[in-house]
């Protein structure tokens, strides 16, 4: 299982890159590969502000239905439009194609309340 470095983690299973004061941001191959094959993602709240932990759209799987929670606080920018037709993408590249949304941090000190990668692989394996 892979656990870029360069993100942050929540412990709802989301990831953060940041560049400046926008944020990147999915959901990581661990929470994936626990949903099974992604086939459908619902977020409507390009332009609406939210802050940390709060949930800002929901992914579809075969058997379930999970929330997302927004890592942390800040505007949504964009979001991915290529998941609309391409679910998938969350289960074939987490990390890269298949993030949820972008965002303008509202205050990058959320980050702080963030796991590293170290921390957050000690969490979902147990070692």
């Amino acid at each position: 299982m892979n656990f870029p470095a360069d993100l942050k983690y929540s412990k709802e299973h989301e990831w953060v890159r940041i560049d400046g004061d926008k944020a990147t941001i999915g959901i990581s191959e661990f929470a994936q590969s626990e949903l099974g094959d992604i086939v459908y993602v619902d977020i409507d709240s390009v332009g609406e502000s939210f802050e940390a932990n709060a949930i800002f759209g929901s992914v579809e799987a075969v058997k379930t239905v999970s929330d997302l929670y927004l890592p942390i606080s800040g505007e949504i920018l964009e979001v991915n439009d290529k998941l609309q037709d391409a679910p998938d993408l969350v289960n074939s590249d987490p990390y890269g194609d298949g993030w949820m949304v972008k965002v303008l941090a509202a205050d990058l000190s959320d980050l702080d309340n963030l796991m590293d990668a170290t921390t957050y692989e000690a969490m979902v394996t147990g070692k």
